[in-house]
């Protein structure tokens, strides 16, 4: 089953990248925080005949109880995923796409950091993958020097919460139905950026049509699919293969750029593909080498 939850985080990581490229094109036409709300608002909306067939199945009584803790925890983990988006974007205003994209994933790092705080167990496979993973990061993602800029220490502050957000739902993934906990942090996310949209963006019906495939892939497929994947995932495997994993998006990214945008990918990018991919199989080496040593 841990093999399975790892394929599922890796896809997320794909949708997730690829929405990169969605992002990136929708942003031209309106605002992220607009992009935000929608995107979020009709992740929402995609799950709602999933969490109306999956009640058939249980009494009321049970139904109730789930969705009262369903939504105390998706409020929270709403809150957070909105605060690590928000410096995310904010913080681009200040720095590059790639130094933004590489400080995001130092998730990597601090989620077993913070593992070792919470008392859980972090093999050495998982400390070595962290490491490939982020030089990887480096090699893929920086292309300049690397200054700490305003936006750069943005980013950083963002990470924290990312990281936040990934050990939370490792915390309730087992405990919560995966669809009803989605549900309530895309709609908690979706409110928050609603709210700071209506302060300090504009928009059109021009600007929504024009960037509506961007917001259709964004809301069904990076929020709808690719959030409640990770939930579903992270029942499985730990918050560290989680992290390592989830960052492959990154090479997603790229691959997409390079498909979609035209954009080309020299020497030092291909070989920081490499060091992401190492650093993402690093961990599962002890599993497999167990299942190796069982099966003789």
């Amino acid at each position: 089953m841990k093999f399975k939850a790892n394929l599922l985080l890796l896809l997320t990581a794909a949708i997730w990248g690829f929405a990169f490229v969605a992002l990136r094109v929708g942003v031209e036409y309106i605002g992220p925080f607009t992009f935000t709300a929608i995107r979020f608002a009709l992740g929402s909306l995609f799950l709602l005949p999933f969490i109306f067939y999956n009640n058939k199945f249980r009494n009321k009584n049970e139904a109730g109880n789930e969705a009262r803790k369903s939504w105390q925890v998706g409020l929270l983990a709403g809150l957070i995923l909105f605060i690590a988006v928000s410096f995310q974007q904010v913080g681009l205003k200040y720095t590059t796409a790639g130094k933004a994209a590489f400080i995001t994933c130092l998730y990597i790092v601090l989620v077993p950091i913070m593992g070792v705080f919470l008392k859980k167990y972090i093999t050495i496979s998982t400390w070595f993958g962290s490491i490939f993973a982020v030089i990887g990061l480096y090699l893929l993602c920086v292309k300049e020097g690397f200054i700490i800029s305003y936006g750069d220490f943005l980013q950083l502050i963002g990470t924290f919460f990312w990281t936040a957000h990934i050990l939370l739902i490792d915390h309730f993934a087992r405990r919560i139905e995966a669809f009803k906990l989605a549900f309530f942090q895309f709609m908690t996310c979706a409110l928050l950026s609603l709210g700071s949209a209506l302060v300090q963006e504009t928009v059109t019906i021009r600007a929504l049509l024009q960037a509506g495939i961007p917001i259709l892939y964004g809301g069904i497929f990076s929020v709808g699919i690719g959030h409640t994947l990770q939930i579903i995932g992270q029942k499985y495997t730990f918050p560290s293969h989680t992290a390592t994993i989830l960052s492959m998006q990154t090479v997603f990214a790229a691959f997409g750029g390079y498909l979609l945008l035209g954009e080309l990918l020299g020497l030092q990018e291909i070989l920081g593909c490499i060091f992401m991919i190492v650093g993402m199989f690093l961990p599962q080496i002890p599993a497999l080498a167990q299942k190796r040593y069982a099966k003789s």
